[in-house]
């Protein structure tokens, strides 16, 4: 799937069954890892994560009925580079292993612990509608309008400023919590009516 979503597709669509979306990363990275084309754990979750745009949740509530929860975005982290030559400015042998250890931190942070992804989400179910959060990341919404004639491209242009105005993404994300999908930025109004769908949906 992930070798496919790589070359030569404008899309592609697969199901999965994960409850929140770094269980679906870490679902796709151990089974890439299986396959023995990868040893590398970060290298594997780098091409899950270069191909996974949106992920659509469904659940079904305990009535048996099944609608979609969340969408959420994958918004790769790009790799800054973060080291400095600060050390060539220290008169003092002090000085330049103070610069220097700071490097070697940023080093070791890259290589151990460095962030490959956020997830944000986009649209989320509260009590019987969908409530508009995080508007789609740039890059994300310029492929769209190149897929789109000039009508789309106005009309769409129009939901994003309605529903999300002109604020970019990278400015002010609103992350969720890894472990339970929330979004813990809503409004007060918002929360109280998060839960399964009404009676009447």
């Amino acid at each position: 799937m992930v070798q496919a979503a790589q070359v030569a597709s404008d899309f592609t669509l697969f199901t999965h069954h994960a409850k929140t979306f770094p269980n679906l990363i870490t679902a796709l990275r151990n089974s890439m890892l299986r396959t023995g084309v990868f040893k590398n754990e970060k290298t594997a979750e780098e091409q899950v994560v270069a191909v996974l745009n949106f992920n659509i949740h469904l659940v079904k509530d305990f009535r048996g009925q099944r609608y979609i929860e969340r969408v959420t975005e994958c918004v790769p982290v790009e790799e800054k580079n973060e080291y400095t030559n600060d050390h060539r400015n220290e008169k003092t042998i002090e000085g330049k292993l103070d610069k220097l250890m700071d490097n070697i931190t940023i080093y070791f942070g890259k290589i151990t612990d460095r962030e490959l992804y956020r997830h944000v989400n986009i649209m989320e179910y509260h009590n019987g509608e969908y409530i508009m959060t995080n508007k789609i990341s740039e890059p994300n919404l310029k492929i769209m309008r190149e897929k789109m004639d000039e009508s789309d491209i106005e009309e769409f242009d129009n939901f994003v400023e309605r529903n999300w105005g002109k604020q970019q993404l990278e400015e002010e994300p609103v992350l969720v919590n890894a472990g339970v999908e929330d979004n813990s930025e809503l409004s007060s109004d918002v929360q109280k009516r998060r839960g399964r769908p009404s009676k009447d949906v």
